[in-house]
């Protein structure tokens, strides 16, 4: 029976959720998609699912799936592409189709070419190869780390002097974060620069715990920096980013945040905690995770793909 191709919907989470986590365990050991991620894909403003989505069957059972989205306004644009081993002629139809579709976005944006970009497990299910005869080629490579986490020895950190932090009840204190957010991450390879609604998208607000994000001010400079924590993940608590202004770097508070944050976790009875982190950020990122015991749990490379 030939494959057949339909859009997705948001109605197909569940069966996503479930192919999703049968390609993490083939690439990473066990099961790590929630259902909720993938809703809050499918439900991203900058995709028209009937233009954007792609999923492809053999017979009943799904066997590929892709998804676009913008969010430069211009060449740069994202996709997701998973599927199943046996099945590569499968990813080939969703790749063509996702690489036409980008290109008509960026041109629609008034640019002359799409620079695309799809993250993948190093040792992914899709055949790389089909990415390198089409002129793909891996311009990143991502480390996501994780630590085991004891609440006897990740107890609350003192607070060194001079330094207050606070968690992000009100309003105004989460427009605080999303601008330390935009200024931290401004020079980080690949930041695409958000306005504050969209960027609520991009975090996911609505499942939010609030009470899991953290402004840290120092008595000369303010607010310098903050951390974004969230526990809605089923395979461990998450860090999704943490951030230190360029002017108050050096100064140890990354560390104290991330501190501050194992012994949230620790506190909620998590058993281990992770992060993503860019193997060539420029701000000591890397090392900071390594002295504070965070581990390798996999890799993943950002493959690069420039149309025109």
């Amino acid at each position: 029976m030939p494959y057949s191709r339909r859009p997705a919907a948001l109605a197909d989470a569940a069966a996503i959720t479930a192919l999703l986590n049968e390609v993490d365990e083939i690439e990473i050991g066990r099961p790590e998609t929630d259902l909720h991620t993938v809703q809050a894909d499918l439900k991203h403003p900058e995709t028209d699912l009937e233009r954007d989505s792609w999923l492809v069957l053999d017979g009943d059972r799904l066997v590929a799936y892709g998804l676009l989205w913008d969010e430069s306004g211009g060449e740069r644009i994202d996709i997701d592409q998973y599927v199943l081993p046996a099945h590569q002629p499968a990813a080939a139809l969703v790749l063509e189709a996702m690489e036409a579709r980008a290109l008509e976005k960026a041109r629609g944006n008034g640019a002359a070419r799409a620079v695309v970009h799809l993250h993948l497990n190093v040792a992914p299910t899709l055949d790389t190869g089909l990415l390198r005869e089409r002129g793909w080629r891996v311009v990143r490579r991502y480390h996501v780390l994780r630590r085991p986490l004891d609440r006897a020895r990740d107890a609350v950190p003192e607070v060194p002097a001079g330094v207050r932090v606070r968690d992000c009840a009100a309003e105004a204190d989460r427009l605080r974060v999303h601008e330390l957010y935009q200024t931290s991450f401004a020079g980080h390879f690949d930041h695409q620069p958000r306005a504050y609604a969209p960027w609520l998208h991009d975090i996911d607000a609505e499942r939010l715990d609030w009470s899991l994000v953290w402004i840290v001010s120092t008595d000369d400079l303010g607010d310098v920096g903050f951390l974004l924590a969230r526990d809605d993940r089923e395979a461990m608590g998450w860090i999704r980013s943490l951030g230190v202004l360029p002017a108050a770097r050096g100064r140890g508070l990354g560390g104290f945040l991330l501190r501050h944050a194992f012994a949230a976790f620790a506190a909620r009875g998590r058993d281990t905690v992770g992060l993503g982190v860019d193997t060539e950020n420029t701000t000591g990122a890397p090392r900071l995770y390594d002295r504070h015991g965070m581990t390798v749990h996999y890799a993943v490379d950002t493959w690069e793909a420039v149309l025109s």
